[in-house]
């Protein structure tokens, strides 16, 4: 089973969602989910109790949330951050692709990857 992924409001960009819908990846966004404007552990519990991993931008805000999960005994599905505009729409979708055949739901709780990692 592979992961299924929630973009949060940095990450919503239609083609990117779009490319990833037409590989058969399982994705939602924050603005279908009715989520905008809502705080970032909003986001990563809606995403959680989904069963989605949150994909984000904001790689200091959610990493720094992640550790606060972790230190309280609070899970999450998974984090996958990336640098915003340091890659086109296609190297994402291309590195999410390799990261989702290569992890499951169960490897990705309560865990951070990082898209830098998967070039």
């Amino acid at each position: 089973m592979s992961i299924r992924l929630y973009c949060d409001e940095d990450s919503m960009r239609h083609a990117l969602v779009a490319a990833l819908r037409s590989r058969g990846l399982d994705v939602t966004t924050a603005f279908e989910d009715g989520m905008i404007d809502r705080e970032d552990d909003e986001h990563l519990d809606h995403a959680s109790q989904q069963g989605r991993v949150l994909f984000s931008f904001n790689r200091g805000d959610f990493y720094d949330l992640h550790t606060e999960y972790l230190s309280q005994g609070k899970t999450h599905a998974g984090i996958i951050l990336a640098n915003q505009q340091h890659y086109s729409v296609g190297e994402l979708m291309r590195r999410i692709l390799r990261l989702a055949a290569s992890r499951s739901p169960e490897k990705m709780r309560d865990q951070v990857e990082f898209l830098s990692a998967w070039g």
